[in-house]
């Protein structure tokens, strides 16, 4: 069983930056992010396959903005979201799995994911 905990959210204003950390209690494969605002589907915003780090998936709407990251010394996923917009405000997951669900090209899917954290709230104002 592995616990995840992240990080305290926050609010900015539009253009602003952010980065949320995931901390997890043991090594575990697969990694990712999620977001869910209000009313709407839970989306997979980023994800590594930390056994292949070179392998790193983004969803369309943050590419170029978002980037995820991990240091495996101490099992923490992060995430550093720059040139933020309104529409990123949600409230963010941190989600793992054990074997190649953040290898796949179904890595987006929260099916794919076991553990989850408890999310925290990012907000961004315009």
């Amino acid at each position: 069983q592995v616990q995840l905990v992240e990080s305290e959210g926050g609010s900015v204003q539009a253009g602003g930056s952010l980065r949320l950390s995931c901390a997890a209690s043991g090594y575990i494969h697969s990694m990712a992010w999620f977001r869910q605002a209000p009313g709407k589907e839970r989306e997979g915003v980023a994800a590594v396959y930390r056994l292949y780090t070179g392998k790193l998936n983004y969803a369309d709407s943050v590419k170029g903005r978002f980037t995820i990251s991990q240091d495996n010394a101490k099992n923490t996923l992060y995430l550093q979201m720059n040139s933020l917009k309104p529409e990123d405000t949600a409230r963010y997951y941190c989600a793992a799995a054990y074997g190649t669900a953040a290898y796949g090209g179904s890595w987006y899917l929260p099916s794919e994911y076991n553990y989850w954290g408890q999310g925290t709230q990012v907000t961004v104002s315009s």
